[in-house]
């Protein structure tokens, strides 16, 4: 008697989707065509995106793998694939007229960002500790700008109750 195998994805191309957030991953594997193939959640651990990855090759010859949130959530994954040799792309989050059309959830939105790769809507290439950088040094100056307005304000409303001596010599200096 014959047993039914399972068919061989040694030559099958496929093409990765993953969802990220703080504690988990989703991953969505499907043909380099669209169709779904699989999809499973690992923990946001290196033994996870280990996981992750070997699941990915499992169903074939990895083309490529879309990620939402290659500079946060997503980071972690971005860097193991990367250094498994996979190519990453990043992908946006999808458009709120979708999301409402098809719905949201993990798998949801892990197929999405495999299909995303798939269609050519994503391509860009992912965010690098470059970013990361970028993203403090503004962070830093928005939180310099506040603090500096906060001050002005803070000088401004005591010189209303200020004697009329302190008020004069410093309205000039909180006006600048």
């Amino acid at each position: 008697m014959a047993g039914t195998e399972a068919a061989d994805t040694r030559d099958q191309v496929v093409v990765g989707g993953v969802d990220s957030h703080a504690d988990t991953i989703h991953v969505a594997v499907v043909t380099d065509r669209g169709g779904h193939l699989a999809d499973a959640q690992f923990p946001t651990i290196a033994a996870g995106y280990d996981a992750a990855i070997a699941f990915l090759r499992a169903h074939g010859s990895v083309a490529a793998v879309g990620v939402e949130g290659t500079s946060s959530y997503g980071s972690g994954f971005t860097h193991a694939a990367q250094q498994a040799g996979l190519a990453v792309v990043e992908v946006s989050r999808p458009d709120k007229a979708e999301r409402r059309r098809i719905g949201k959830s993990d798998p949801i939105d892990a197929y999405a960002a495999a299909r995303a790769v798939v269609s050519g809507r994503a391509t860009s290439a992912p965010k690098d500790g470059t970013i990361a950088g970028i993203r403090a040094l503004q962070t830093a100056a928005r939180s310099a700008i506040k603090a500096r307005t906060a001050t002005l304000n803070q000088i401004t409303h005591l010189l209303v109750t200020a004697p009329d001596a302190i008020r004069a010599k410093y309205t000039a200096v909180s006006v600048r």
